[in-house]
C-alpha cells in the first residue's frame, strides 16, 4: 500500500506545524476528515476493480443493447481493460499513500517520531484492510452488475484527472510486459466451449438443470464435431426399392419396413438414383395416370462419410430434402441419413414401437447394450472409457477390433476393467452384448460355471 515510503517524511510534519503556529486541534480534525475521505476513495477504487473485472463482457453487451443506464460507460472502460486496471491501481495507491502520510503527521503531533511511524503503519493498515479492501470488495462481489453501473462514470472522471500518470504507467507496464515476455491483454475471449461445458456440469450438480437437459446441451456441443459416418443408418439396415419395381411393390416395401420414404436404386445400392415417398406412391397408385416409379423419384444428395453433420443440416434445409445418401471415397454406398437421425443426435434416440432400448440395466448389475450404439454414448452411460477411432465408432466395431476376427455368440472380451460378453449374432453381425464392470458383481452363472447367455430382443422385452 506504499505506507513505509511516506512515513519518514510525514514524521517531520508535527514540528513543522508548531513552527507555523497552526492550531493542533484544527489540524487533527482536518486530518481525520481527510483520512475518512481517502478511505472512502480507497474503497471506491478497490471495489471498482472487482466489479469491473468480474462483469462478463457478454453481459455488458446485453446491457448496452437493452439501454441500461451506465452500460455504455462500462463498455467503454472495458474496451481497454489494461488502461482501466492502471487507472484503478494508480488511484488506489495515491489515496493509500496520502492516508499514510497524513496519519503519520497527525500522530507526530502527539507522539515521538518512532511511535508515530508505528502507530500510523498499523493503524492505517488496519483501516485500509477493513474499510478500503475487505468490506468494499465483498460488496462488489455480491453486487457486481449494479455496482459496476454506478461507478463507471466516476471511474471515467478519475481516469481524466489522473490521465498523465495513467498514460505513463500504462506505457511503462506494456514495455515491462514485452521485455519479460508477458501478455498485455488482461481479458481474453469472455467464454470458451470448455468453460460452458463446465458450467453445464456444475449446473447439474447444483440442481439448476436436470440430467436430461445436461445431456441435450452436451449433445449440441458434440453435434458440431460429428461426421456423417457416426450418424448414418448403415447400408446393412437400409431398405430400398429397385427402379424397375412397380408402384404396388414400392408401397408394400414402405409399409413392411415402416418407412415413409425409401431410396430408389438402379441395378444395386451403389447406384442410388433418388428417393421416393409413400405419400407420392399412394397418390400416384390410386389417383395417378399410370406413371412408372421412376417418374415420381425425387433427387437426393450423395455426401462423403466424413462430411460435418452441422454443415449437412444447413445444406439439406436449404435444399429441402429429408434423406441423403452417404458414400465412401470409392463412391460405394455406405448408408443414409435422415432428418430424424440428426435430430436424435441432439434429443437422444426417438424409438419406434418395436425398437429396443439402447441400454438395459439388469438385476445382476450388468448392462445389455445394442452393438450399434456409439462408443461415446456407451462411455457416458456406463461411466467407462472404451477407445474409439476412425474404424470403430460403435460397440460392435470395438469388439471386432479387439478380437481381430469375426466373433461368435458367447465369446468374452476384457478391457481395462470392463468385460464384454458377445450376445446376439446375426450371421457376421453383432446385435447385442452384455457389459460388466469388473469391480461390480459378476453376471450369474449356470450350473456348468459359464456366464448365462445374453437374452435376445424378445426375451429382454418380456422381462425374462
Amino acid at each position: 500500500m506504499g505506507l513505509s515510503a511516506s512515513t519518514a517524511v510525514a514524521a517531520s510534519i508535527g514540528p513543522s506545524l508548531q513552527i507555523l503556529g497552526a492550531d493542533e486541534t484544527t489540524v487533527t480534525i482536518a486530518g481525520v476528515v481527510a483520512i475518512i475521505v481517502l478511505i472512502g476513495l480507497s474503497a471506491f477504487f478497490s471495489s471498482s476493480e472487482i466489479a469491473m473485472f468480474s462483469l462478463a463482457r457478454h453481459r455488458v453487451g446485453s446491457m448496452v443493447e437493452e439501454g441500461v443506464p451506465g452500460a455504455g460507460a462500462v463498455s467503454e472502460l472495458k474496451d481497454d481493460p489494461h488502461r482501466l486496471l492502471v487507472t484503478i491501481l494508480v488511484g488506489n495507491n495515491i489515496v493509500n499513500i496520502a492516508m499514510s502520510s497524513i496519519a503519520t503527521g497527525l500522530f507526530a503531533i502527539y507522539l515521538s517520531r518512532g511511535q508515530a511511524v508505528l502507530a500510523a503503519t498499523f493503524g492505517i493498515t488496519t483501516l485500509v484492510l477493513l474499510f478500503g479492501e475487505s468490506a468494499p470488495k465483498s460488496y462488489a462481489v455480491e453486487n457486481t452488475e449494479s455496482w459496476a453501473l454506478q461507478i463507471a462514470r466516476p471511474l471515467q472522471i478519475a481516469e481524466l484527472l489522473l490521465l498523465p500518470l495513467v498514460v505513463v504507467f500504462d506505457r511503462l507496464t506494456r514495455i515491462v510486459n514485452r521485455v519479460t515476455g508477458g501478455q498485455t491483454a488482461i481479458e481474453e475471449t469472455y467464454v470458451t466451449r470448455d468453460e460452458i461445458q463446465n458450467i453445464i456440469r456444475t449446473g447439474e450438480r447444483e440442481g439448476v438443470i436436470d440430467e436430461e437437459e445436461r445431456e441435450m446441451l452436451q449433445r449440441i456441443f458434440h453435434f458440431n464435431n460429428t461426421i456423417a459416418k457416426e450418424v448414418m443408418t448403415p447400408r446393412l439396415d437400409m431398405t430400398a426399392v429397385s427402379r424397375d419395381a412397380t408402384l404396388e411393390e414400392a408401397v408394400e416395401t414402405c409399409v413392411q419396413s415402416n418407412h415413409v420414404r425409401v431410396p430408389v436404386y438402379d441395378g444395386n445400392l451403389d447406384n442410388v438414383v433418388g428417393i421416393v415417398s409413400l405419400r407420392d406412391l399412394v397418390r400416384e397408385r390410386d389417383y395417378g395416370t399410370g406413371a412408372d416409379l421412376e417418374d415420381i423419384v425425387e433427387p437426393t444428395l450423395h455426401i462423403p462419410e466424413s462430411k460435418n453433420v452441422d454443415e449437412l443440416l444447413t445444406e439439406i434445409q436449404r435444399e429441402r430434402m429429408q434423406m441423403v445418401i452417404v458414400i465412401d471415397e470409392f463412391g460405394t454406398t455406405e448408408g443414409l441419413i435422415t432428418l430424424e437421425d440428426m435430430l436424435e443426435e441432439i434429443v437422444g434416440d426417438i424409438l419406434e414401437d418395436d425398437e429396443e432400448e439402447p441400454f438395459d440395466r439388469q438385476d445382476d448389475g450388468s448392462w445389455l447394450v445394442r452393438a450399434d450404439v456409439n462408443i461415446d454414448d456407451v462411455n457416458e452411460e456406463l461411466g467407462i472409457d472404451l477407445p474409439e477411432g476412425e474404424e470403430l465408432e460403435t460397440l460392435a466395431g470395438f469388439i471386432f477390433n479387439r478380437a481381430g476376427r469375426l466373433v461368435d455368440q458367447g465369446e468374452t472380451i476384457d478391457y481395462d476393467g470392463v468385460r464384454i460378453h458377445v450376445g446376439e449374432v446375426d450371421n457376421t453381425r453383432i446385435m447385442r452384448a452384455r457389459i460388466n464392470l469388473l469391480d461390480e458383481e459378476p453376471p450369474a452363472e449356470d450350473q456348468d460355471g459359464k456366464p448365462e447367455p445374453v437374452p435376445d430382443a424378445e426375451t429382454a422385452a418380456d422381462g425374462g
